[in-house]
């Protein structure tokens, strides 16, 4: 008996494996922010800011982040105040219990496009736009996977069957994902005059995501080399103490 169901479980888990939807592999990219070195592109993150404000922000929150986080891509502090501004936000409750919108502060987050999760459902054929505040650690490929999936849109195989409301996508497990292309050549136009290519779209606004995601990345990787160093210097002075100390010990 404890072999059949040794076996059963095997059968099943089999089974399992080869109805998965397969990982698609995503070609690795090269990023400012790789390496331990490595920083934010500013000019990069502020064209990502646009991509994401004028494409992304139609369906996708970005609820952890606030308008004054903006000022650490380089943006002014008049800027971030004329992008919060032009949020509509809740406001205070009055005496009747009534509570009455309000233009943005850079304190506020970002507002979401959908009132609930409900609201954005039925806007989106019942698929839920995830946030993306954090969606770039999602996976430990996170910048290339969504690079992957914002460029992986093409042609489908020959006899490849879509599935009604779904589009094929050659970087997302299974292939059939329910986001349309959110992303074509020149879907923005750059205000700093950079071509607006959909390699360049996808670069930039992943670059914008991983910062959102990971704000701290570059306080993080100066700590790290400055206690590397420390660590390194460390070392010298007790070799050089250990030196002196067993000097005349043969």
């Amino acid at each position: 008996m404890r072999i059949a169901r040794i076996a059963l479980m095997g059968a099943l888990l089999g089974a399992l494996v080869h109805t998965a939807p397969a990982r698609a592999e995503v070609a690795a990219q090269s990023w400012s922010f790789d390496g331990p070195f490595g920083t934010y592109d500013r000019a990069s993150l502020q064209r990502g800011y646009q991509v994401y404000s004028e494409v992304c922000s139609n369906c996708h929150s970005l609820k952890y982040l606030s308008y004054r986080n903006l000022e650490d891509i380089g943006l002014s502090e008049t800027q971030v105040k004329a992008i919060a501004a032009a949020a509509t936000v809740p406001g205070d409750m009055d005496e009747n219990g009534t509570v009455h919108d309000r233009g943005g502060l850079p304190s506020d987050h970002f507002q979401p496009p959908f009132p609930n999760d409900n609201a954005a459902r039925f806007a989106n054929n019942g698929a839920l736009p995830p946030d993306q505040s954090s969606l770039v650690n999602a996976r430990d490929d996170g910048p290339d996977y969504i690079y992957g999936v914002l460029t992986g849109y093409v042609t489908p195989p020959a006899g490849y069957i879509v599935p009604d409301g779904m589009n094929y996508n050659a970087a997302f497990p299974g292939h059939n994902i329910a986001m349309p292309q959110p992303l074509q050549d020149d879907q923005v136009t750059y205000t700093d005059g950079t071509k607006a290519t959909l390699q360049q779209e996808s670069h930039d606004v992943v670059t914008f995501l991983t910062w959102a995601a990971n704000p701290e990345l570059e306080q993080r990787k100066r700590m790290g080399v400055h206690v590397i160093f420390f660590l390194i210097l460390l070392t010298g002075v007790v070799y050089a103490l250990k030196r002196k100390i067993w000097a005349a010990v043969h």
